[in-house]
């Protein structure tokens, strides 16, 4: 028996022994579908810091889980599952919402993109709102769309506080918007998606339309309407 083992091999073994932990699939259960702070995430999983430490190194170490840091509070990091580093390893966790309203800070252009994506994908309705909405749609995110066949028009920008109904599912596509966001919606996902007007490149807005559409693809088939399926 060859127990020179290559480095695929190992690489995989590696990953199952980081899956080898109740602890770390809930982790990574959580990852699946939104970003988190370290903070945030022993909240929700009833781990102590030092515990969750523990594991998010082991994760860290078999090329599982990313750090950013917030483009909101620079002193907050956000954690990201790699997924494709898990292949067809996840199970896919279910949520029920009669609606899914995607929020960044000015609602200029990730969360219209994410619900032009999402309309492709469900048949859960979705709208889009910001905490401080700008005055239109950036230009570029109008391009990007095109580019895609998607299309953004007459889409207006929107508050969040004229949009948001008690059972919405929201998804915070930035990390300012997450942390305004507060108590308000506390059952809601993150995606921490760079913000592509820092920028104002024609690459950086078809990034961000690139992640947000390998996001979408994993949370479309994980999301149903109450009290049955969107086929």
């Amino acid at each position: 028996m060859n127990t020179e083992w290559s480095e695929a091999v190992l690489a995989r073994a590696q990953k199952h022994a980081a899956l080898g932990d109740p602890a770390r699939l809930a982790i990574v259960d959580r990852l699946l579908l939104g970003d988190a702070s370290p903070g945030e995430l022993g909240q929700e999983l009833g781990l102590p810091s030092n515990l969750l430490s523990h594991h998010l190194k082991f994760l860290d170490q078999a090329g599982l889980i990313e750090r950013s840091r917030s483009e909101g509070d620079r002193r907050r990091t956000y954690l990201h599952l790699c997924v494709e580093a898990l292949a067809d390893t996840l199970p896919t966790p279910l949520r029920t919402a009669p609606r899914v309203v995607f929020v960044c800070t000015h609602n200029s252009a990730r969360s219209h993109l994410a619900a032009a994506l999402w309309k492709r994908h469900s048949t859960v309705p979705a709208t889009s709102a910001g905490t401080q909405p700008a005055p239109q749609i950036h230009p570029r995110a109008v391009a990007a769309a095109r580019a895609h066949g998607l299309s953004l028009t007459p889409a207006r920008t929107a508050h969040i506080d004229d949009t948001l109904r008690p059972d919405d599912l929201v998804v915070a596509v930035c990390d300012n918007a997450h942390e305004q966001l507060g108590t308000q919606a506390p059952d809601r996902l993150h995606w921490s998606v760079p913000d592509p007007t820092r920028t104002g490149t024609d690459d950086a807005f078809a990034d961000a339309l690139s992640d947000l559409a390998g996001r979408i693809d994993r949370l479309a088939p994980a999301v149903h309407p109450p009290g049955g399926s969107d086929d």
